[in-house]
Parts: structure tokens; sequence; C-alpha cells
């Protein structure tokens, strides 16, 4: 499945490696496109969208709606 969120507090690229490496800690396998400058974070996982969203937020970049 893949999820399209939106993240308002990602500034930069440091931010999307964090954003990145958590949501691999959720799912391994997942494929993860964060754009500091859309605020937008593409994510292919096997994982469920709570899985992730919760993940995002305990980083620290929780999603918005």
């Amino acid at each position: 499945m893949t999820l399209q969120l939106t993240v308002p507090n990602m500034a930069c690229s440091v931010c999307a490696n964090t954003i990145t490496k958590a949501l691999q800690a959720v799912d391994a396998n997942a494929s993860v496109q964060a754009d500091p400058t859309t605020k937008l974070v593409s994510v292919e996982t096997q994982a469920s969208e709570t899985a992730i969203k919760e993940a995002l937020a305990a980083a620290g970049y929780p999603a918005s709606c």
C-alpha cells in the first residue's frame, strides 16, 4: 500500500532522514520518499497507516490530516 502524508514540521534533509529511519524501523522493507520542500512523505509499505502515523509522531514529525 502507498501512503501520501503531509508532515508540516519537516524542514530539511536531516528531518527527511530521521523520518525515513523511523518508518523503516516499523517496516524494514518500506520504500520512503520524504521531500522537505513539499512537506510530503510517500511510503510504500505493508504496515498499517496507523502504525506509520504513530512512528512519525514518535519521531517528532506528526502527519497532518
